[in-house]
């Protein structure tokens, strides 16, 4: 259905998107300078390649929650209110939007089980590891699946995750080094919306919206950024989540 809507729609896809990223809040911002090896989402090309794509199921519903992480360390908060969102998990009460419920990354930790993971001023100041993902993924009741780069492989990576973005009602987040893709220059997390299978790009939804806009990454150079040296918070290479409703 919706591969059909993108090749036969009148009005122009760019503006469809940026409309639904509109909605979801302010986009656009002085962001850095893309290195070549990536293609920037709001671009000609960055549009053609998620109009051929035929991995993209993640793409609408992450777009729709589509929000900029609140602090340079809550790349992962911001992650995972967009996946629970996503997922339609009941959520906390939100005053600023009562009597409506919705995840924010305000009211993230109000759960008691949230808090044991790691407390959010812990979080501001160091973010958190790919272990600590899974830990506060679960503390909501979903179902997920953590796997360190060092434990895999690339070609197992790209087929879980390609396979997993023609799916609906799962995601797949992921927690790379930025400087292995080219840009600067820490460790980052966010989620994935879609896979080209002729170029071998994905698509990262960069939650740091004032840095960098969403770029197509070429699988092995996300895979590279994934397992490169042990995370030195954890000791353990980085990698990526899987998670869906239980």
């Amino acid at each position: 259905m919706k591969n059909n809507l993108l090749k036969t729609i009148k009005i122009p896809l760019k503006a469809l998107i940026i409309g639904a990223f509109v909605a979801a809040g302010s986009v656009f911002a002085q962001t850095l300078t893309l290195p070549q090896n990536l293609i920037s989402f709001n671009s000609d090309e960055g549009e053609k390649l998620l109009v051929e794509s035929q991995s993209r199921e993640d793409f609408f519903p992450l777009s729709m929650q589509f929000v900029t992480q609140h602090n340079q360390a809550y790349c992962g908060v911001a992650s995972i209110v967009m996946v629970l969102n996503g997922l339609q998990i009941p959520a906390p009460e939100a005053p600023q939007y009562s009597p409506y419920r919705v995840f924010t990354q305000e009211n993230f930790f109000n759960n008691e089980a949230t808090r044991k993971v790691l407390a959010p001023e812990v979080v501001s100041r160091m973010g958190m590891t790919l272990k600590q993902i899974g830990q506060f993924l679960g503390s909501y009741g979903v179902k997920v699946k953590v796997y360190h780069a060092g434990d895999t492989n690339l070609q197992v990576f790209k087929k879980l995750a390609s396979e997993n973005l023609k799916q609906p009602g799962n995601f797949v987040l992921v927690n790379y080094l930025r400087k292995e893709i080219g840009q600067e220059k820490g460790g980052h997390i966010s989620p994935l919306a879609a896979y080209n299978e002729k170029t071998d790009r994905f698509l990262i939804m960069d939650v740091s919206r004032y840095k960098y806009p969403p770029v197509w990454v070429k699988t092995a150079d996300l895979w590279k950024a994934m397992a490169t040296t042990p995370d030195p918070t954890s000791g353990k290479t980085r990698g990526f989540v899987f998670v869906s409703r239980n």
